[in-house]
């Protein structure tokens, strides 16, 4: 097969489908992987509708693949062709000083395929096929299905942000502000952790079930209620830890106002540059310790491929809809409904 069907970006709003090569495996490490499913990430949908606009035209976007190894390169040793296999999207060298000290997600040679962050933006996976190197590869568990897998990727954002960043412990009070796909893996993590009392918000009665559904005790709507005085009606002592997974400043600000002292904080959701203030005198007393939380580690990844090998957090349950790549334009619609979570495109 030399050609393949792939959705190629041409300017915001202009998506095609279309034939274009097969990527071969001709440099040293590469791997051709045949894709079985890719997660449609937010930051997917905000390239092709021009939300975000540090997008290089013509691009194939999609960043959280799993699929089989269909080729490989020169020097690859860990993987064969025919190994079932997901795909981290970030590339890194593995020997610039943020590589070596365990931050490999602020590489200074990196690489992202279909996604964003370094300058490097490579092909992604609303495609047939898609080229990587070996170091991006993980063994995907014969037990976890090609979708479930395709949310590797975000599971692993999740467990960095609250557990490896923000640190929460067993018997913590935690609340999760948003609660679309990447804030229920937040939630699904915190309570595979341990959090005693695990609190949803979100404007979205349909995701407040959700929420509900897949671990939540409580859930708080800021749109029919006053968010704050019911957090503290449910939490008398306040949050041990809150994690913005929402995006809207709205919900930053939210953080804010629900801090106590000592709160752990993560701003993890928003990716707009927009600003939110502090009391420089009241922050100081407070004692609380802001993180924020982007991308992914190969630490991360493991991390994230353990939690769904055992069981402690099943991904498939986060998934609404699957859509074939030659229906891409309907995945994209969908996207822009709040009746949905995780999207899969299964080319």
């Amino acid at each position: 097969m030399s050609t393949m069907l792939a959705a190629v970006l041409h300017d915001f709003d202009d998506l095609r489908l279309e034939q274009v090569p097969v990527p071969r495996a001709e440099e040293y490490g590469d791997v051709v992987v045949r894709i079985k499913a890719c997660g449609f990430c937010a930051t997917d949908y905000k390239a092709i509708k021009g939300i975000r606009r540090n997008v290089t035209f013509p691009a194939v976007v999609g960043h959280e693949p799993s699929g089989v190894v269909a080729e490989v390169g020169p020097g690859v040793e860990r993987f064969r062709v025919g190994d079932e296999v997901i795909v981290q999207p970030l590339g890194h060298c593995g020997f610039c000083r943020h590589c070596r000290e365990g931050n490999a997600h602020y590489c200074e040679n990196a690489f992202v395929t279909g996604g964003d962050g370094p300058d490097d933006v490579r092909p992604g996976a609303f495609a047939e096929y898609m080229k990587t190197k070996e170091s991006c590869l993980y063994h995907k568990p014969p037990g976890i299905s090609f979708d479930a897998a395709a949310v590797t990727e975000p599971l692993a954002g999740a467990w960095k942000g609250v557990i490896h960043h923000s640190g929460m412990q067993i018997g913590d009070d935690v609340v999760i502000i948003g609660v679309g796909s990447i804030g229920l893996l937040c939630m699904m993590v915190a309570k595979a952790a341990g959090a005693a009392r695990l609190v949803a918000v979100d404007v979205s009665d349909h995701a407040l079930r959700n929420a509900l559904r897949l671990g939540a005790t409580h859930v708080v709507n800021p749109a029919t209620e006053d968010a704050k005085a019911r957090v503290y009606e449910i939490l008398p002592h306040g949050p041990d830890l809150i994690v913005e997974a929402a995006g809207p400043i709205e919900a930053v600000r939210l953080m804010v106002d629900l801090r106590r002292r000592g709160t752990r904080w993560n701003v993890f959701g928003i990716t707009t540059h927009e600003k939110f203030s502090l009391d420089g005198g009241l922050t100081h007393f407070l004692e609380g310790r802001m993180d924020a939380s982007f991308g992914t580690t190969p630490l991360a990844m493991s991390r994230a491929v353990k939690l769904m090998e055992t069981g402690l957090v099943d991904t498939e349950q986060i998934i609404s809809h699957r859509f074939p790549l030659a229906e891409i334009h309907r995945a994209v619609e969908v996207m822009a409904s709040p009746e949905r979570n995780k999207v899969i495109v299964n080319p």
